[in-house]
């Protein structure tokens, strides 16, 4: 007897069903991650502490896996044989999710084979500042509690790297203070001032919560924290006013955070470029870019700091010396790094007024320039000219003498011999100079051909 219509259509489902199991092993697919977003919370409803700690691995960069309990961290696609590393932001206004966090949690996965772990505290740190500060004990706590579930699973104390940022960094050091200084690194990016430059060692960021701790300062006129609170301490461009932030208050907001979000970027570059963000030891920056610090001998026996991932900061002495200024210069612009020259300029006959050169050095598409004085009666003047490229990618060398109050009766001309060194200094061989001397007027400029060749 022929089928009917719908007895043929039952045994067509059947074997599309049996084909299907058949594909898949007879086993159901493996469940797909939930995805987990940064909380968005309406600053005038109070500051309630919601924490969530988001998991980020390299295969899927983007999705965040909620960890609450040791299930879930188990569950997830968290390696406990692998370092851990902890963000923390900060200061939240508007109680929104912060706008750099998903290109440092992507840069950190390129840059590092570990876990990324982000702390999403939008809840407790929105509405007004002093609000945000006094959660800063409850979420060290929660964040503490949370470390131990990692501890449980094998994670050891030394892998765990916790990155703060602002009001952040001093979270991260609540925690640390908690584990005895035991943690393997905590890294704070513009160390939140307010509050914290007068507090107590147990309420802020200080280089005995953690075996390692470093600290980047770009806004230390104004929300960064202007005191050293770790091992080493990067004091960028002085400390304060970076090169392409807004210099008047007409420009809003980024007049307002741009220098203190500064160090969130110069991290990120670190992380996704290969050049060197370098720094050396000195008194002041002053002193700094007058050419009195050439090397990393003292305290760091010439194993310069270096802002990013490389172990103990690239310092490679023990015990580590405890909060030791850092200076170094950047860019407007990401990558930020440069080059650090010692310039010197040496008159042939001392002179009765100050004399000051300005000097050049030119690249394709690219000038950097300095200023150094030579005090009346002295011959020699020097300073610190940062350039982005290598000095053997300089196509020039470029000389002004400053003009002078009064016209000249005598010695119209000054003749000098110059000379330059790539940073750090450690011994006369690294000096070049220009063969011939140099001869400048109060009129124009000088220019000199630069040929050094890349070894």
């Amino acid at each position: 007897m022929p089928w009917s219509c719908w007895e043929r259509s039952f045994w067509l489902w059947g074997l599309l069903l049996w084909l299907s199991t058949r594909s898949s092993g007879d086993a159901p697919a493996a469940p797909q991650p939930k995805c987990t977003d940064f909380q968005n919370a309406n600053p005038f409803r109070g500051t309630n502490l919601k924490v969530q700690f988001l998991l980020f691995i390299p295969l899927d960069p983007g999705c965040g896996q909620l960890l609450g309990e040791s299930s879930d961290i188990q569950k997830s696609g968290f390696n406990a044989t692998l370092g851990t590393k902890l963000i923390i932001h900060g200061f939240r206004a508007l109680g929104t999710k912060p706008s750099w966090i998903d290109a440092f949690i992507r840069a950190l996965l390129r840059a590092a084979d570990a876990n990324v772990i982000a702390v999403d505290w939008v809840y407790g740190s929105t509405a007004v500042y002093y609000s945000a500060v006094d959660n800063v004990v409850k979420l060290s706590l929660e964040i503490s509690r949370f470390l131990r579930k990692l501890l449980d699973l094998g994670v050891s104390e030394s892998s765990i790297h916790i990155i703060g940022v602002s009001l952040g960094a001093h979270v991260g050091g609540m925690v640390g203070h908690f584990f005895k200084g035991q943690l393997g690194r905590i890294t704070g990016l513009d160390p939140a001032g307010p509050e914290y430059t007068r507090a107590s060692l147990e309420e802020r960021l200080d280089a005995g919560d953690a075996l390692f701790v470093e600290a980047i300062h770009t806004d230390t006129d104004n929300l960064g924290i202007r005191i050293p609170v770790g091992h080493v301490d990067y004091f960028v461009n002085g400390g304060q006013d970076q090169p392409g932030c807004p210099l008047f208050i007409h420009a809003g907001y980024s007049y307002l955070i741009c220098d203190h979000m500064r160090a969130v970027h110069l991290y990120i570059s670190a992380l996704e470029n290969s050049c060197p963000l370098m720094a050396f030891p000195c008194a002041n920056y002053r002193a700094f870019l007058a050419g009195h610090c050439l090397d990393c001998f003292n305290p760091f026996l010439l194993s310069c700091p270096r802002i990013g991932l490389v172990e103990q900061g690239g310092v490679q002495i023990e015990p580590l010396p405890k909060e030791v200024r850092v200076y170094l210069q950047t860019t407007p612009k990401a990558p930020y790094c440069v080059h650090h020259n010692l310039v010197e300029f040496y008159l042939q006959e001392a002179r009765k007024k100050d004399t000051s050169i300005e000097i050049s050095f030119v690249s394709t598409n690219v000038t950097s320039s300095v200023k150094i004085t030579i005090a009346r009666q002295q011959l020699q003047g020097k300073g610190i000219l940062a350039h982005p490229n290598l000095p053997c990618q300089i196509n020039q060398v470029v000389f002004k003498l400053q003009a002078s109050s009064r016209v000249w009766k005598k010695h119209r001309t000054i003749v000098g011999k110059f000379c330059t060194a790539l940073l750090p200094v450690k011994d006369s061989k690294k000096t070049v100079c220009l063969p011939e001397p140099v001869n400048l007027q109060e009129s124009g400029s000088v220019f000199h051909d630069w040929k050094i060749s890349c070894v």
